[in-house]
């Protein structure tokens, strides 16, 4: 299976064995809305330890299962196959470029760009302050103080979960996770998305690179350190590359 860098990152924190990530794939695309359901977790979680292959391995947890779940879905979102959707997602992305700190692509007024359908979004919630990669589009308005929003649906999140966010201040092409040998694009100073796995549900929250602490590479790939300071209450954490998603833009650097 072709996972994108950041479910390869993701998955090799997890012992899943390979029967056990096949099951998870076939209920994946049976039913892309249902796999996120607790319930359903934790029934998947215990066939998983009842089955030959677990024994000598360590207990499954339901919330991993969840936590793969999501990241797949995160990785892998739907494409747009409608005239419809595809027009929807290129009225948004021309808003995002109203914004001038916004590092999508800027495109001229009156003019539309052919590759916009191709690109990849993430919004941040008020919900919780994280960041959440973008199913679909489904709208978008005026305030009357002239701010754009768009409705959009999360991956791997139902339509009660639908949320309104600002164009200029909360929507943005896709973070990316950096491959192992990528780690010294990193500087201090640069935004970032930290994954944090948490009991039940895992998120990407924003945060700066504050110190890095170079270390050498080994059979299993980065072992630098990177202290981050979490932008919504100042806590530092130090943690690895696997752990972070950055700005596209910073794939650019030399």
């Amino acid at each position: 299976m072709d996972y994108c860098p950041r479910m390869k990152q993701i998955q090799s924190s997890y012992g899943f064995t390979q029967a056990e990530v096949e099951k998870m794939e076939s209920l994946l695309n049976e039913s892309r809305e249902q796999v996120c359901d607790p319930e359903i977790c934790k029934k998947l979680t215990k066939m998983f330890m009842r089955s030959k292959g677990r024994a000598g391995k360590p207990n499954a947890k339901w919330t991993e299962v969840h936590a793969w779940f999501q990241n797949r879905l995160a990785c892998c979102p739907p494409k747009y196959n409608s005239a419809e959707a595809n027009q929807k997602l290129t009225d948004i992305t021309e808003g995002c470029t109203l914004n001038k700190a916004n590092e999508s692509s800027h495109i001229p007024k009156g003019q539309k760009d052919p590759a916009l359908s191709d690109l990849e979004f993430e919004a941040r919630s008020s919900k919780d302050g994280a960041w959440y990669d973008i199913d679909t589009f489904i709208s978008h308005r005026f305030l009357n103080s002239g701010e754009p929003e768009a409705l959009v649906r999360f991956v791997g999140f139902g339509s009660g979960e639908d949320e309104w966010v600002n164009i200029r201040k909360a929507l943005r092409e896709r973070s990316v996770a950096l491959e192992h040998s990528e780690c010294n694009k990193v500087k201090v100073g640069d935004p970032i998305l930290c994954f944090q796995e948490g009991k039940n549900q895992s998120k990407y929250l924003e945060a700066h690179v504050i110190e890095i602490q170079k270390k050498l590479h080994d059979i299993r790939g980065c072992r630098c350190l990177f202290v981050i300071r979490y932008t919504r209450d100042d806590t530092k954490e130090t943690v690895r590359l696997r752990r972070m998603c950055v700005r596209p833009s910073i794939l650019g650097r030399p």
